[in-house]
């Protein structure tokens, strides 16, 4: 990664001469410190077009989308059962990425619809109840947050909820919920069990709302009440209850902590930003260090099972890559009569990364980084090609995939921005472009993105399903909601999400935003850029970030807010335009575009080094 930004690359991306925009001190528009004045016009790029457009697309598909499959309360059409395949967590699925297209800019009504999906979905699954399944039988949601269910269908079912503040911090129902939705977690809730802070665990794999599963877990807690699925469309292919039951036959081993409780942090981590009290950053930092410990303890591999008595692989007859989801977690799948790999232990570095945002501390990604280096020190070569494993049992490493273990690495990479990081990981079309080498990803990426957005309104055109014939995640991956390219592109940010934003990156849920830039409309009030604004991150190092603004409005001025991190969580120490330097010396500051004008500006940075927070810039 080159430390330069030259002026040369804004001309291979944009086309033209060289701009010459007016730098002054200016009154301040919001709590921003420094304001700089742009009045050199810039013809309309064809990126800041298509992104514009893109912005307006997602909108209009996301209204049809929300009105065919949501009624006016907010409740999913569908038929509501318990499970971990298609139950409560999978119903706010369908908006997913909504929140990110409103803090993009998106239009005003996408808020108010994934806002009444969310309170709806609330209401819906706290009536809803069921006969057989005891943890469930007076509502699956009780104090607005699932009754029990491992933190991979936890994080799903928060994906939405975690970045609701970006847009809305001032909620007084989101202030309450990042509060009380930690407090499960912390040992703030007498009712809830789930954290053991002598030891530092969260105690079962199974959790929530009404605390942890201290039992063997059966096929009925992991499925739900008996149910004729021959009439809906089942996302795993089981075809009668019976192959439901025997998918989760083996899925026993529960009790003991396992690292996708690290999805946990995240709540941790709402609370802290919403509310600034230490209590919450104390007790993700001091989680993740057990998990730290814990794995290096373990010749650098997380034990993927803690005994109650913190003992590692105590709950597991001894073994560090036992349970549920471990190491060495190979059921068999009823459909296909072939045990598959089902190791979610790779899925769980969002709870690093979230102390890597409170803190910048290089220690949280290293744990990462051994890890890796062990599960690449057992590689082998069959047929001429190096093979890694993904698994770990009795007979030792299995599950051998073709090439080095990558995972998470660029991740790893776009937190630190070191040379070292970015030796170890794949190329990937984004980052070729912030390194020089493929100066037309923004359009490519965002026509791509517009042709998802099309080709998901037309799904949804031919979809002959009824509320009776759909299970809550059958139209899941029809969300027309498509943002990655304006994430990548307008923030410089990460989208681990479903899909994942890069193909070495396991699927996931439930991410904070991890953003290099982001932006505010101080006129309008909100999050996101104001209208007619575009804006296009071309170079990230350690040190410097170089966005262009662009102002497509030929009539109407506009002021821009641009902050450093998706939290304040970096300072921006200078800005330049054309080599004229202004000191910032704050988080954020102030951009007035003039009509038609643009400008192409390196801001210098200091990352990680303020306490981050959601509260808007003016209320700070």
């Amino acid at each position: 990664m080159r430390r330069a930004l030259p002026q040369a690359r804004r001309r291979d991306v944009l086309g033209g001469a060289a701009l010459a925009p007016l730098v002054a001190a200016l009154p301040c528009a919001a709590s921003a410190a420094t304001a700089i004045e742009v009045s050199t016009p810039m013809p309309a790029p064809t990126w800041a077009l298509l992104q514009r457009e893109l912005l307006d697309a997602n909108a209009e598909a996301c209204k049809v989308f929300y009105h065919r499959y949501f009624d006016e309360r907010g409740y999913l059409l569908c038929f509501e059962r318990w499970g971990a395949n298609d139950g409560p967590d999978d119903a706010i699925e369908n908006v997913n990425d909504w929140p990110l297209l409103h803090a993009l800019g998106g239009a005003e009504v996408v808020k108010t619809m994934y806002t009444q999906a969310w309170e709806g979905h609330l209401r819906q699954y706290t009536a809803a109840k069921t006969v057989e399944v005891e943890i469930a039988r007076d509502g699956m949601f009780h104090k607005e947050f699932c009754v029990q269910l491992d933190w991979q269908h936890h994080a799903e079912e928060m994906t939405l909820f975690n970045v609701q503040g970006l847009s809305d911090p001032n909620s007084p129902r989101f202030i309450d919920r990042a509060r009380r939705f930690a407090g499960l977690y912390m040992g703030e809730d007498p009712a809830a069990p789930n954290y053991d802070p002598q030891h530092r665990i969260i105690r079962s794999l199974m959790n929530g709302s009404k605390g942890p599963m201290l039992r063997k877990a059966t096929a009925l807690d992991w499925v739900g009440d008996p149910f004729d699925p021959s009439a809906f469309f089942i996302e795993h292919g089981e075809e009668t209850y019976e192959e439901f039951l025997a998918h989760y036959e083996e899925y026993t081993d529960v009790v003991g902590d396992h690292p996708l409780n690290l999805f946990a942090t995240t709540l941790a981590l709402n609370a802290f930003l919403i509310t600034g009290e230490a209590k919450y950053r104390d007790w993700l930092l001091g989680y993740v260090d057990a998990w730290a410990e814990r794995a290096k303890a373990n010749d650098d591999l997380l034990p993927s099972n803690v005994g109650l008595d913190g003992v590692i692989g105590s709950s597991a007859e001894g073994k560090w890559w036992g349970g549920a989801y471990g190491w060495g977690f190979s059921p068999v799948n009823p459909v296909t009569g072939e045990r598959e790999d089902r190791s979610r232990v790779l899925r769980t570095i969002l709870g690093f990364f979230n102390a890597y945002l409170l803190t910048g501390d290089d220690k949280y990604l290293e744990t990462w980084r051994k890890q890796t280096d062990r599960i690449n020190a057992a590689r082998r070569t069959e047929g001429g090609k190096v093979q890694t494993p993904t698994m770990y049992g009795a007979e030792g490493w299995y599950g051998w995939k073709d090439g080095l273990n990558q995972t998470n690495s660029l991740d790893l990479w776009w937190f630190s921005m070191k040379p070292s990081d970015r030796a170890r990981a794949p190329d990937h079309p984004w980052v070729a472009y912030l390194e020089g080498r493929n100066a037309a990803w923004p359009e490519t990426a965002m026509r791509a993105d517009l042709a998802r957005v099309a080709e998901m309104a037309r799904a949804e055109r031919e979809d002959t399903s009824t509320p009776d014939t759909r299970l809550a995640d059958a139209r899941i991956e029809f969300n027309p909601a498509s943002v990655t390219s304006l994430m990548h592109a307008m923030m410089g940010a990460l989208h681990i999400a479903r899909p994942s934003w890069a193909p070495t990156a396991p699927n996931a849920g439930g991410s904070p935003l991890y953003a290099r830039l982001r932006y505010f409309d101080p006129v309008a009030r909100r999050a996101g850029v104001p209208e007619d604004v575009a804006a296009l991150i071309d170079g990230m190092t350690a040190v410097e970030t170089a966005v262009t603004l662009v102002n497509l409005s030929p009539t109407q001025n506009r002021t821009i807010v641009v902050q450093g991190g998706g939290y304040g969580e970096h300072r921006i120490s200078a800005v330049s335009i054309d080599g004229k330097s202004q000191p910032v010396d704050a988080a954020t500051f102030t951009v007035r575009l003039a009509p038609g004008s643009g400008a192409r500006l390196v801001l210098a940075m200091d990352r990680y080094v303020n306490v981050p927070t959601l509260k808007f810039p003016w209320d700070r």
